[in-house]
Order: C-alpha cells, then sequence, then structure tokens
C-alpha cells in the first residue's frame, strides 16, 4: 500500500492567533492518527507560477489514514479553533509505489 501525503499552503493568515490555537490541537491530533511532518515552513525558493507562501507536509502510511485523521473530531476541533483565521489549499495524494 502506498503512503500518502498531506500538502498544504497558506495563502494568507489573517489571524496569526488563531494560528497558533490551531497549531496547538492540529499538531498532537494529527500525529495521534499517525502523522509525520517531513516539512514545514516558508520556501527556501519557488519557481514557475509558485507563490512565496508557508507550505507544510505531512506523510501517512495510507490515503484512508490520511483521511481518516483530516476527519477526526480531534483534528476538526482544531479546525474550529482556526476559523477564518486563514485560507489555505489542502490536498491529499498517494505516494508512488
Amino acid at each position: 500500500m502506498p503512503k500518502a501525503y498531506w500538502m498544504a499552503t497558506y495563502r494568507s493568515i489573517s489571524d496569526p492567533a488563531a494560528l497558533a490555537a490551531y497549531a496547538a490541537l492540529a499538531g498532537p491530533a494529527l500525529q495521534a492518527m499517525g502523522a509525520r511532518f517531513l516539512a514545514r515552513g516558508m520556501p527556501a525558493q519557488v519557481y514557475e507560477a509558485a507563490v512565496h507562501q508557508r507550505a507544510v507536509l505531512i506523510e501517512f502510511d495510507s490515503v484512508e489514514q490520511a483521511v481518516a485523521a483530516h476527519d477526526s473530531p480531534a483534528y476538526q476541533a482544531a479546525l474550529e479553533a482556526l476559523g477564518e483565521g486563514a485560507e489555505r489549499d489542502i490536498r491529499i495524494i498517494e505516494g508512488v509505489a
């Protein structure tokens, strides 16, 4: 079974306090569901049409595990804490076997 990767980019952050509250809840919630944080922060370099924005890359053992982590009550509580504090793009993609 191929691994899965959760890729998130932050288009804008309008409420840093809400983002901090989200992060305090989201990290532990996702790790409890098997997440491994591989990278996070501002890109060292961007190319082509990429926008210089915060990004997060998380590895899971499967797409099903990643989706279950997103849909878990603990992660949903983190999203509630974030509210409208950031506009993000999140994708879960299957790794190549």
